[in-house]
């Protein structure tokens, strides 16, 4: 190919390297030029252009690339067309992407004119998801380079598309009296939902206790009858004699491999029984958030085996995320000697059922309920206190006048909860460690109980979530580690950071308060039995 700048004389067929434009005339990068291109071009008085002209032993990029596509294996790829020297290919199914990473690398080094970018190997992919471009850099490349390509990928697959099996997968859940069955129940709503993305089922579920012998008769039980079994332990596996790998033997399987490098998701066990794979689950795994267990899932809903090679070789790239439970935690951030709680004061809702009034301007012996509330939270040393307002903004400011409170203001406070902890995480300073989200319509709540959440989140190093409960019972309010501040942003409507707290990779303390941890003031009757009274009319 020769490149550079033509007389318009011989330009003719030139393919143009740059956009040209003239008074009446505009032409694409990549035009084949012809006689009324040239004349038009003669007339704006362009004597040269920069261009391309193609020799004998040239392929034009779009042939070229489409003869790079001929020559290429791939199942369950469908290619694109060819434009601008591009072919882009497309996943037929849902599955797992495999690729010949040595064969692609291998063209790549053919030549710079050509390049292949694919997914990375095991890549989970949706039915026409993009796995692969082939593109051709200048505007032809020569017919060697093409037949070297062609050379190297013959007989070989390049890539491709393992389509999820419709697996069918039996789920086991070992039990003690400290799991909550609330737990358990979370944790198969969240298999269920991992497993259905992958085309899967959960056909039954067995809630043996945790021993040996009850866990493998459950695990016989139900292998014969799915592709594979899921196992949680409601212990964390120590040892390869510990409960879930002796069941498994029990039961007359082999353990393969107890741990993988991917993190998290270390403490996985693979194992096998009737030639038929069997997991052992690590406790992150009841989380949604990706971990180890979904790569090994992944794989055998593909009908992809397993080896212990494979989990091996898993740990560059294995590292996903901190989890701050670990005794010797890699963040580089030190653990604070006294970890400083902002106190987040939410008051930016529209009491819709106070029919009217604005419960946070009720007053409870004659101090409004949102003054009443920061004053709460100031004694109790929250470092800074912020006042999330947003309904009636102006009025609710106007009530905390002469305190000290960062005032943040949501404007997006009609979609729900969610847009207040995100605008309170947003104007919580970087040296607070934890933020306490206080709820501004719970009268009951003193200095003194806000005190004693903040010293149990100190004492626990800053890294623990820290809930205040009624008689066991979930409530209000809740201080969330620094390590959750950036998850918040993933939350969306009416809802609160809840899945966050109980998805299992947090240690969660929980602080009985007593009924002050659950009473709010959401309607006129509560209000007024809580000792306030409306100082709006009701309309």
């Amino acid at each position: 190919m020769i490149f550079g700048e033509i007389p318009l004389k011989d330009a003719l067929g030139a393919i143009l390297a740059h956009s040209t434009h003239t008074a009446n005339l505009k032409l694409k990068k990549g035009h084949v030029l012809n006689e009324a291109d040239l004349e038009q071009l003669r007339e704006a008085g362009v004597t040269h252009v920069i261009a391309a002209r193609l020799q004998d032993a040239d392929l034009e990029e779009n042939e070229a690339a489409k003869r790079i596509t001929a020559a290429l294996r791939w199942s369950c790829v469908q290619a694109g067309p060819a434009s601008t020297g591009r072919v882009n290919c497309y996943a037929e199914t849902a599955g797992l992407f495999m690729v010949d990473a040595d064969l692609i690398n291998a063209i790549n080094a053919v030549d710079p004119s050509v390049t292949i970018a694919t997914l990375k190997a095991f890549d989970r992919v949706e039915q026409q998801q993009m796995v692969a471009t082939i593109k051709i850099i200048p505007f032809a490349v020569p017919v060697s380079v093409i037949d070297r390509i062609a050379e190297l990928a013959r007989g070989r697959t390049a890539f491709g598309v393992r389509g999820f099996a419709g697996s069918r997968i039996g789920l086991i859940q070992t039990t003690l009296p400290s799991i909550k069955p609330t737990v358990l129940d979370k944790t198969r709503r969240v298999i269920e939902a991992r497993i259905a993305a992958n085309h899967g089922v959960v056909t039954s579920e067995l809630r043996p206790p945790h021993a040996s012998k009850p866990l493998a008769e459950a695990i016989r039980k139900l292998q014969n009858a799915n592709d594979f079994v899921v196992v949680f332990g409601a212990s964390a596996v120590v040892d390869q004699d510990d409960i879930v790998p002796a069941a498994i033997r029990e039961a007359g399987g082999d353990v393969s491999h107890i741990g993988m490098p991917v993190d998290p998701g270390n403490l996985l066990i693979l194992g096998e029984l009737d030639e038929k794979p069997l997991i052992g689950a690590p406790g992150c795994a009841r989380s949604p958030k990706e971990n180890g267990f979904d790569w090994v899932l992944d794989r055998l809903m593909a009908n992809v085996p397993v080896t212990k090679a494979d989990i091996v070789g898993m740990g560059v790239g294995g590292l996903l995320m901190e989890i701050p439970t670990r005794p010797q935690p890699r963040d580089p951030r030190p653990l604070a000697a006294r970890p400083d709680v902002a106190i987040a004061l939410l008051a930016a809702g529209q009491s819709t059922r106070m029919m009217g009034p604005n419960k946070l301007l009720a007053t409870f012996d004659d101090v409004p309920l949102i003054r009443r509330s920061a004053q709460t939270a100031i004694e109790a040393g929250g470092r800074p206190v912020v006042a999330v307002l947003g309904h009636m903004a102006e009025e609710c400011s106007a009530a905390l006048d002469g305190l000290n409170v960062v005032i943040a203001l949501n404007k997006d406070y009609a979609s729900g909860l969610a847009s207040s902890l995100q605008t309170a995480i947003r104007n919580v300073p970087s040296s607070s460690d934890g933020v306490m989200m206080l709820l501004a319509d719970m009268p009951a709540l003193s200095p003194t109980d806000l005190q004693a959440m903040i010293s149990r989140f100190q004492s626990a190093g800053g890294q623990s979530v820290v809930r205040a409960t009624f008689e066991g019972k979930r409530g209000n309010p809740v201080i969330l580690p620094r390590i959750l501040f950036n998850e918040v942003f993933s939350l969306a409507g009416d809802v609160g950071a809840r899945h966050l707290i109980e998805r299992g990779d947090i240690p969660v303390i929980d602080v009985e308060l007593g009924e002050a941890a659950a009473l709010d003031v959401d309607t006129p009757d509560m209000l007024h039995r809580a000792g306030g009274t409306i100082t709006e009319p009701i309309r």
